[in-house]
């Protein structure tokens, strides 16, 4: 099969970079991140997310660049042009359901931070306390119009970006989001060090504690990398097909993977001075994002109501926004493909994406609702298939990229990727080779044991 050379490029590098990085940077940074962290102890947990991020993250990311680039397709179609005929196409398929699924349910978690930001703008949580708070979230979660409401939105939103194409559409948006965001980050971050008591946060955050390693933090760490990057889904690889002949891959993955660190890392220098500072647990678990922290900026600024206002408005926008990068990057993934390999066009298969999106997404709001005694396999349909993807697809599809790269794939397309077909100077090209045949397919694999609860 022919690779597609006349495949429309992003119009510069470094929209290549933050576009790729609005990719990878989602609640997964701001949300999980942190409550990973609090969950493993701190800052010896960073540690060894930094080193899985380097020996599994970048490699995995080279990978997927390489696949994309050199095919010039689609996630799916990439695996038609590099194996022909072969059942490596199931690979592509798997990361284009899996980008459909997360779509439909992670737009609900996205329209709760516009629910947020608008409470924050209204004013709305003023004078809430901490039980409060709780039943807010409840309430809200559970109403079977609002959640929907906001859901439909963003998707709406989403929808718009992706109509204006890759240039004007994803390329531009990247280039406005990607510098707000940081904006965004560094002022909360300054707001929250200079809190009373903000230096135990601090401290939590960056003075590692060994003792508390054990497999279940190398694990959590590994998984947390995979989750943030998101390796397997496909967007890298849709994303890559865009990039010129010219785009370092190297350089590219480890600007993303920089990016995608530092904003995982601020999330946490905006959190847990915060929440030291009130006395509040570092491991709240998921509900910390949606209820514990609207408590956390009361308690904290509750002197200056002004600044609990602003500080509540800006970090919702910023969840918004690292939100809307990635269902960008993932409503892509599944356009691409319905566009090329079903012959419609973009925009009758940014509509078909969308819709049907939107009828998956109300199931996932309603079941916290309406639906909630609706259950598969003992999960409501939210919880289905966020387990489905983020412990099954998402490993299982990183595991056979790394196997594709390091035993199926022509060494000299991965050369050629990686050196510009000569161009540049790879050193660590062997090194590369023995990670992706040996280290990341066996620590994929434990991850994978270990989500599955086997291991």
């Amino acid at each position: 099969m022919a690779t597609n050379q006349d495949r429309v490029n992003f119009g510069s590098k470094i929209g290549a970079i933050l576009a790729a990085a609005g990719s990878a940077v989602g609640l997964g940074n701001i949300w999980r991140f942190p409550y990973e962290t609090g969950n493993h102890g701190g800052a010896a947990f960073i540690l060894i997310y930094l080193l899985c991020i380097v020996l599994l993250g970048l490699p995995i990311m080279i990978a997927e660049f390489s696949i994309g680039r050199h095919s010039r397709a689609n996630t799916a179609g990439a695996y038609n042009v590099l194996a022909p005929g072969t059942p490596w196409r199931g690979v592509g398929y798997m990361g284009v359901l899996a980008g459909f699924l997360i779509l439909s349910y992670y737009s609900v978690v996205a329209g709760w931070t516009l629910e947020y930001t608008w409470q924050a703008i209204s004013n709305g949580f003023a004078g809430m306390n901490a039980e409060g708070y709780t039943q807010f979230f409840t309430n809200f979660s559970a109403n079977p119009w609002r959640s929907v409401l906001w859901m439909v939105v963003f998707m709406v939103m989403t929808h718009m970006v992706i109509l204006m194409g890759v240039k004007k559409g994803i390329e531009k948006s990247a280039k406005i989001m990607m510098p707000m965001l940081f904006i965004l980050i560094i002022v909360l971050v300054v707001c929250s060090v200079t809190l009373p008591g903000a230096d135990k946060g601090l401290a939590f955050l960056l003075k590692p504690d060994f003792s508390k390693v054990n497999a279940d933090v190398f694990l959590g760490a590994m998984g947390q990398a995979f989750f943030s990057l998101s390796l397997g889904l496909g967007c890298l690889s849709t994303y890559a097909s865009y990039f010129g002949k010219d785009t370092n891959l190297s350089k590219t993955a480890l600007s993303v993977g920089v990016i995608d660190t530092m904003v995982a890392i601020m999330a946490g220098l905006i959190i847990f001075p915060a929440a030291f500072s009130v006395g509040v647990s570092p491991d709240a678990g998921p509900s910390l994002l949606f209820i514990t922290l609207p408590n956390v900026f009361q308690m904290a600024f509750g002197d200056v109501p002004f600044l609990a206002y602003i500080f509540s408005v800006m970090f919702y926008v910023l969840l918004a926004l690292a939100a809307f990068t990635s269902t960008i990057s993932m409503h892509e993934v599944v356009t691409a493909f319905v566009h090329e390999d079903w012959k419609f066009s973009r925009k009758k298969a940014a509509w078909y994406v969308t819709i049907f999106c939107t009828l998956l997404g109300v199931l996932s709001a309603l079941s916290f609702g309406v639906l909630a005694d609706m259950k598969i396999f003992g999960l409501t349909f939210f919880d289905f298939l966020d387990t489905l993807t983020s412990k099954v697809m998402l490993p299982l599809g990183g595991m056979l990229i790394s196997i594709f790269t390091g035993w199926y794939l022509d060494r000299r397309i991965v050369w050629d990727e990686l050196t510009n077909e000569g161009s540049l100077k790879v050193p660590f090209f062997k090194v590369y080779i023995f990670i992706m045949k040996y280290l990341a397919p066996v620590a994929i694999g434990l991850i994978f044991l270990n989500e599955l609860g086997i291991w």
